[in-house]
């Protein structure tokens, strides 16, 4: 398999990688667990210089995916999810330690996000909640991998959630930042509190015309304050936010992140295709597989109490807190504890 690293991050990381695998520990049962230590540091972080070089592209559902497959190709495989307005760049430092360890490392753009192209231009520039859901299965189909572990953060945990409670039978197990963000219009009808209302401003802005010219016009500037308010301990470089936010050119990007934050608030529609699927969704399937649920004890993005949805993983499941000022991105700013995750629920496949 062509090496999608260069050699210098490679031989970087990769001593953290043998580290981590020799040393990794049980999972613990339960909902509760004491807050685990990330701390920010050379160790955990490589240069922005390092980018994801030899990106495929394959025909899947109504897309052409652009996406990184890394490590053995015979490796378990495990299915990473990146979140809005982030990149595949989310997970730079976590794919080679899951390479070092033994797994095939996939991870896609979203639709909307870098190479990744619609396959018509009539097809509806739609981000409602199922349309992921279905590109993501369809993106599996398309590369024939009938099982695996499937991990993300923001958008993609929700993506990565979806897919293990409806089909659990193709997913061994599942990491996601945030926990449960299955989510309906129905319930998003009902009014939050002020001070969480006030933290989803974007999305009302999104609602306008005004908010919609306002992220075309200024789309990087946009996602970087969004990085710097979900990440305020994050002391990431020009550079950092450069590689990922050229995937924001993207031709759909605006259009996409548009509708989804509208289709939330039920001011825009689905499409019909996606009834069904949206419909298994709105009744809050619980998640049967082995899971782990993290969280960053910074993260300043919107975001539910562990409490509040520890009884949708009805499976083997632990949280984790993670402590050090670590935020809403957390495989970036955290990449060894991500990845750790993923090696310690891989162990109850």
């Amino acid at each position: 398999m062509q090496d999608t690293f260069n050699q210098r991050r490679r031989n970087f990381l990769n001593t953290a990688a043998l580290g981590i695998a020799a040393s990794q520990a049980g999972l613990i049962g339960g909902a509760a667990a004491a807050p685990y230590a990330a701390p920010h540091g050379a160790d955990d972080i490589s240069p922005a210089s390092n980018t994801f070089t030899g990106l495929r592209q394959v025909r899947a559902g109504v897309l052409d995916v652009g996406y990184v497959d890394t490590g053995p190709a015979d490796g378990h495989p495990v299915v990473l999810f990146h979140g809005w307005p982030y990149d595949i760049h989310a997970f730079i430092d976590v794919a080679p330690i899951l390479a070092a360890a033994g797994y095939r490392v996939i991870i896609p753009h979203l639709r909307g996000y870098g190479t990744t192209r619609f396959l018509a231009a009539d097809t509806p520039r739609n981000g409602q909640q199922a349309s992921f859901t279905a590109d993501a299965l369809a993106f599996m189909d398309a590369l024939k991998i009938d099982r695996a572990i499937v991990a993300g953060f923001d958008w993609g945990a929700r993506i990565a959630t979806t897919l293990a409670a409806l089909w659990p039978q193709r997913f061994h197990a599942l990491v996601s930042v945030s926990g449960y963000l299955i989510g309906s219009q129905e319930a998003n009808r009902k009014p939050l509190a002020p001070q969480a209302e006030l933290q989803w401003w974007y999305q009302y802005y999104f609602a306008t015309p005004r908010g919609e010219l306002g992220y075309r016009e200024n789309t990087h500037a946009f996602a970087r304050l969004i990085w710097a308010l979900a990440s305020p301990q994050w002391k990431f470089d020009d550079a950092t936010f450069a590689r990922s936010a050229a995937s924001l050119d993207n031709p759909d990007h605006v259009a996409i992140s548009v509708s989804n934050y509208r289709w939330r608030l039920g001011l825009a529609p689905g499409e019909r295709r996606y009834d069904n699927l949206e419909r298994q969704l709105a009744a809050f399937p619980d998640v049967t597989v082995p899971t782990i649920t993290m969280e960053g004890d910074a993260n300043g993005a919107p975001h539910p109490s562990p409490a509040a949805y520890a009884r949708k993983f009805t499976g083997k499941y632990q949280h984790r807190h993670l402590a050090g000022g670590i935020g809403h991105n957390l495989p970036q700013e955290a990449p060894r504890a991500f990845a750790q995750a993923i090696l310690d629920v891989g162990k109850l496949v």
